[in-house]
Protein backbone atom coordinates (compact mmCIF):
# COMPACT_ATOMS: atom_id res chain seq x y z
CA UNK A 1 0.00 0.00 0.00
CA UNK A 2 1.33 3.45 -0.92
CA UNK A 3 1.68 6.19 1.68
CA UNK A 4 0.01 9.01 -0.23
CA UNK A 5 0.45 11.61 2.52
CA UNK A 6 4.20 10.98 2.27
CA UNK A 7 4.07 10.85 -1.54
CA UNK A 8 2.20 14.15 -1.59
CA UNK A 9 4.93 15.84 0.50
CA UNK A 10 7.56 14.59 -1.94
CA UNK A 11 5.41 15.75 -4.85
CA UNK A 12 5.10 19.25 -3.38
CA UNK A 13 8.86 19.44 -2.87
CA UNK A 14 9.44 18.43 -6.50
CA UNK A 15 6.83 20.98 -7.64
CA UNK A 16 8.54 23.72 -5.62
CA UNK A 17 11.87 22.84 -7.23
CA UNK A 18 10.31 22.90 -10.72
CA UNK A 19 8.61 26.27 -10.14
CA UNK A 20 11.74 27.86 -8.62
CA UNK A 21 13.89 26.54 -11.46
CA UNK A 22 11.46 27.89 -14.04
CA UNK A 23 11.23 31.22 -12.20
CA UNK A 24 15.02 31.55 -12.06
CA UNK A 25 15.21 30.86 -15.79
CA UNK A 26 12.49 33.41 -16.54
CA UNK A 27 14.13 36.10 -14.41
CA UNK A 28 17.27 35.81 -16.52
CA UNK A 29 15.13 36.37 -19.62
CA UNK A 30 12.93 39.50 -19.27
CA UNK A 31 11.05 38.80 -22.50
CA UNK A 32 10.03 35.31 -21.36
CA UNK A 33 9.04 36.67 -17.95
CA UNK A 34 6.90 39.33 -19.63
CA UNK A 35 5.14 36.72 -21.79
CA UNK A 36 4.59 34.54 -18.72
CA UNK A 37 2.97 37.41 -16.83
CA UNK A 38 0.75 38.14 -19.84
CA UNK A 39 -0.49 34.57 -19.57
CA UNK A 40 -1.84 34.97 -16.03
CA UNK A 41 -5.30 36.31 -17.10
CA UNK A 42 -5.67 33.30 -19.41
CA UNK A 43 -4.80 30.95 -16.56
CA UNK A 44 -7.42 32.58 -14.31
CA UNK A 45 -10.07 32.30 -17.01
CA UNK A 46 -9.23 28.68 -17.86
CA UNK A 47 -9.19 27.38 -14.28
CA UNK A 48 -12.23 29.38 -13.15
CA UNK A 49 -14.51 28.27 -15.97
CA UNK A 50 -13.21 24.70 -15.87
CA UNK A 51 -14.08 24.20 -12.20
CA UNK A 52 -17.30 26.21 -12.43
CA UNK A 53 -18.45 23.94 -15.27
CA UNK A 54 -17.98 20.84 -13.10
CA UNK A 55 -20.06 22.32 -10.29
CA UNK A 56 -22.73 23.76 -12.60
CA UNK A 57 -23.34 20.51 -14.48
CA UNK A 58 -23.41 18.55 -11.21
CA UNK A 59 -25.99 21.04 -9.91
CA UNK A 60 -28.10 20.59 -13.05
CA UNK A 61 -27.96 16.81 -12.50
CA UNK A 62 -29.36 17.25 -8.99
CA UNK A 63 -26.30 17.64 -6.75
CA UNK A 64 -26.05 20.93 -4.86
CA UNK A 65 -22.74 20.17 -3.10
CA UNK A 66 -20.80 22.70 -5.18
CA UNK A 67 -23.46 25.35 -4.58
CA UNK A 68 -23.39 24.78 -0.82
CA UNK A 69 -19.59 25.14 -0.83
CA UNK A 70 -19.73 28.40 -2.80
CA UNK A 71 -18.23 26.90 -5.94
CA UNK A 72 -21.03 27.93 -8.33
CA UNK A 73 -19.18 31.18 -8.85
CA UNK A 74 -17.03 32.78 -11.54
CA UNK A 75 -14.88 34.39 -8.87
CA UNK A 76 -11.37 33.03 -9.58
CA UNK A 77 -10.48 32.94 -5.88
CA UNK A 78 -13.19 30.32 -5.34
CA UNK A 79 -11.41 27.91 -7.67
CA UNK A 80 -7.65 28.57 -7.57
CA UNK A 81 -5.34 26.00 -6.04
CA UNK A 82 -2.12 27.89 -5.16
CA UNK A 83 0.23 25.10 -6.26
CA UNK A 84 -1.78 24.13 -9.34
CA UNK A 85 -2.02 27.76 -10.43
CA UNK A 86 1.74 28.32 -10.03
CA UNK A 87 2.37 25.17 -12.04
CA UNK A 88 0.07 26.29 -14.85
CA UNK A 89 1.66 29.76 -14.96
CA UNK A 90 5.31 28.71 -14.79
CA UNK A 91 5.38 25.10 -16.02
CA UNK A 92 2.41 25.04 -18.39
CA UNK A 93 0.61 22.12 -16.70
CA UNK A 94 -1.51 22.61 -13.59
CA UNK A 95 -4.96 22.40 -12.03
CA UNK A 96 -7.63 24.21 -10.04
CA UNK A 97 -9.15 23.40 -6.66
CA UNK A 98 -11.26 20.26 -7.29
CA UNK A 99 -15.02 20.75 -7.09
CA UNK A 100 -16.63 18.34 -4.63
CA UNK A 101 -19.64 16.46 -5.96
CA UNK A 102 -21.88 13.71 -4.60
CA UNK A 103 -22.90 11.35 -7.44
CA UNK A 104 -25.58 9.76 -5.24
CA UNK A 105 -27.55 13.01 -5.61
CA UNK A 106 -27.63 12.84 -9.40
CA UNK A 107 -30.91 12.35 -11.20
CA UNK A 108 -32.00 8.73 -11.42
CA UNK A 109 -32.55 9.14 -15.17
CA UNK A 110 -28.96 7.92 -15.56
CA UNK A 111 -26.44 5.88 -13.61
CA UNK A 112 -24.08 7.59 -11.18
CA UNK A 113 -21.22 6.46 -13.41
CA UNK A 114 -22.64 8.24 -16.46
CA UNK A 115 -23.40 11.29 -14.33
CA UNK A 116 -19.78 11.39 -13.15
CA UNK A 117 -18.59 11.08 -16.74
CA UNK A 118 -20.77 13.99 -17.86
CA UNK A 119 -19.68 16.18 -14.94
CA UNK A 120 -16.03 15.32 -15.59
CA UNK A 121 -16.33 16.06 -19.31
CA UNK A 122 -17.88 19.48 -18.60
CA UNK A 123 -14.56 21.02 -17.52
CA UNK A 124 -12.42 20.13 -20.58
CA UNK A 125 -15.34 20.80 -22.94
CA UNK A 126 -15.78 24.27 -21.43
CA UNK A 127 -12.09 24.99 -21.99
CA UNK A 128 -12.37 24.01 -25.67
CA UNK A 129 -15.48 26.19 -26.07
CA UNK A 130 -13.63 29.11 -24.44
CA UNK A 131 -10.75 28.61 -26.89
CA UNK A 132 -13.24 29.01 -29.74
CA UNK A 133 -14.76 32.11 -28.10
CA UNK A 134 -11.38 33.78 -27.70
CA UNK A 135 -10.43 32.70 -31.22
CA UNK A 136 -13.47 34.60 -32.50
CA UNK A 137 -12.52 37.59 -30.32
CA UNK A 138 -8.96 37.48 -31.69
CA UNK A 139 -10.11 37.70 -35.31
CA UNK A 140 -12.77 40.30 -34.53
CA UNK A 141 -10.09 42.53 -33.00
CA UNK A 142 -7.74 41.79 -35.89
CA UNK A 143 -10.43 42.62 -38.45
CA UNK A 144 -12.03 45.71 -36.92
CA UNK A 145 -9.52 47.31 -34.52
CA UNK A 146 -7.45 48.92 -37.25
CA UNK A 147 -3.75 48.90 -38.06
CA UNK A 148 -2.95 51.73 -35.63
CA UNK A 149 -4.18 49.69 -32.67
CA UNK A 150 -2.69 46.39 -33.82
CA UNK A 151 0.77 47.87 -34.26
CA UNK A 152 0.68 49.76 -30.96
CA UNK A 153 2.15 48.44 -27.71
CA UNK A 154 -1.29 48.08 -26.17
CA UNK A 155 -2.55 46.27 -29.26
CA UNK A 156 0.34 43.82 -29.20
CA UNK A 157 -0.24 43.13 -25.51
CA UNK A 158 -3.98 42.55 -26.04
CA UNK A 159 -3.40 40.15 -28.94
CA UNK A 160 -0.72 38.23 -27.01
CA UNK A 161 -3.05 37.90 -24.01
CA UNK A 162 -5.84 36.57 -26.22
CA UNK A 163 -3.47 34.08 -27.87
CA UNK A 164 -2.20 32.96 -24.46
CA UNK A 165 -5.78 32.47 -23.23
CA UNK A 166 -6.54 30.27 -26.24
CA UNK A 167 -3.44 28.11 -25.75
CA UNK A 168 -3.99 27.82 -21.98
CA UNK A 169 -7.60 26.70 -22.42
CA UNK A 170 -6.68 24.16 -25.06
CA UNK A 171 -3.79 22.92 -22.91
CA UNK A 172 -5.89 22.57 -19.75
CA UNK A 173 -8.69 20.86 -21.67
CA UNK A 174 -6.42 18.34 -23.41
CA UNK A 175 -4.35 17.70 -20.28
CA UNK A 176 -7.45 16.82 -18.26
CA UNK A 177 -8.57 14.32 -20.89
CA UNK A 178 -5.61 12.05 -20.11
CA UNK A 179 -7.33 8.88 -18.77
CA UNK A 180 -5.30 8.65 -15.56
CA UNK A 181 -6.39 9.53 -12.00
CA UNK A 182 -6.90 12.18 -10.75
CA UNK A 183 -7.67 13.76 -14.14
CA UNK A 184 -11.15 14.06 -15.65
CA UNK A 185 -10.33 11.59 -18.41
CA UNK A 186 -10.18 8.71 -15.90
CA UNK A 187 -13.88 9.22 -15.08
CA UNK A 188 -14.96 10.01 -18.63
CA UNK A 189 -13.84 6.60 -19.93
CA UNK A 190 -15.48 4.57 -17.15
CA UNK A 191 -18.91 4.04 -18.75
CA UNK A 192 -17.22 2.75 -21.91
CA UNK A 193 -15.04 0.09 -20.25
CA UNK A 194 -16.09 -3.58 -20.00
CA UNK A 195 -16.93 -4.68 -16.47
CA UNK A 196 -13.66 -6.58 -15.86
CA UNK A 197 -11.55 -3.75 -17.27
CA UNK A 198 -13.46 -1.28 -15.11
CA UNK A 199 -12.84 -3.29 -11.95
CA UNK A 200 -9.17 -3.70 -12.84
CA UNK A 201 -8.88 0.05 -13.39
CA UNK A 202 -10.55 0.82 -10.03
CA UNK A 203 -8.45 -1.76 -8.14
CA UNK A 204 -5.23 -0.34 -9.58
CA UNK A 205 -6.17 3.35 -9.31
CA UNK A 206 -3.27 4.11 -6.93
CA UNK A 207 -0.76 2.64 -9.39
CA UNK A 208 -2.24 4.71 -12.22
CA UNK A 209 -2.00 7.77 -9.98
CA UNK A 210 1.71 7.17 -9.48
CA UNK A 211 2.17 6.59 -13.22
CA UNK A 212 0.53 9.96 -13.80
CA UNK A 213 2.86 11.64 -11.29
CA UNK A 214 5.94 10.13 -12.97
CA UNK A 215 4.74 11.14 -16.45
CA UNK A 216 3.95 14.64 -15.23
CA UNK A 217 7.10 15.35 -13.22
CA UNK A 218 9.37 13.85 -15.88
CA UNK A 219 7.83 16.08 -18.53
CA UNK A 220 6.69 13.09 -20.61
CA UNK A 221 3.04 14.08 -20.21
CA UNK A 222 3.79 17.47 -21.74
CA UNK A 223 5.69 15.92 -24.63
CA UNK A 224 2.88 13.43 -25.26
CA UNK A 225 0.07 15.98 -25.36
CA UNK A 226 1.96 18.89 -26.97
CA UNK A 227 1.19 17.70 -30.54
CA UNK A 228 -2.51 17.38 -29.64
CA UNK A 229 -2.53 20.87 -28.12
CA UNK A 230 -0.82 22.34 -31.18
CA UNK A 231 -3.13 20.51 -33.60
CA UNK A 232 -6.30 21.50 -31.75
CA UNK A 233 -5.26 25.14 -31.18
CA UNK A 234 -4.29 25.48 -34.85
CA UNK A 235 -7.56 23.89 -35.96
CA UNK A 236 -9.60 26.23 -33.72
CA UNK A 237 -7.81 29.28 -35.08
CA UNK A 238 -8.30 28.11 -38.67
CA UNK A 239 -12.01 27.56 -38.10
CA UNK A 240 -12.41 30.98 -36.46
CA UNK A 241 -10.52 32.55 -39.34
CA UNK A 242 -12.88 30.93 -41.87
CA UNK A 243 -15.96 32.07 -39.90
CA UNK A 244 -14.79 35.69 -39.98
Amino acid sequence: MFNFSYDRKILYIVIAILVLTSLASLMSNPESMFLTLLGIPGVLVAITFHEFAHGFVAYKLGDNTAKMEGRLSLNPFAHLDPIGTLMLVFIGIGWGKPVHVNPSNYTRKMSMEKGEAIVSAAGPLTNIILAFVFGIIYYLVYKFAGAAFLTSTVGNIVMLMIQSTIITNVGLGVFNLIPLPPLDGSKIIMPFLPYKAKQWFINNEQIFYLIFIVLWISGLAGRIISPAIYWLATGIMNICSLIL
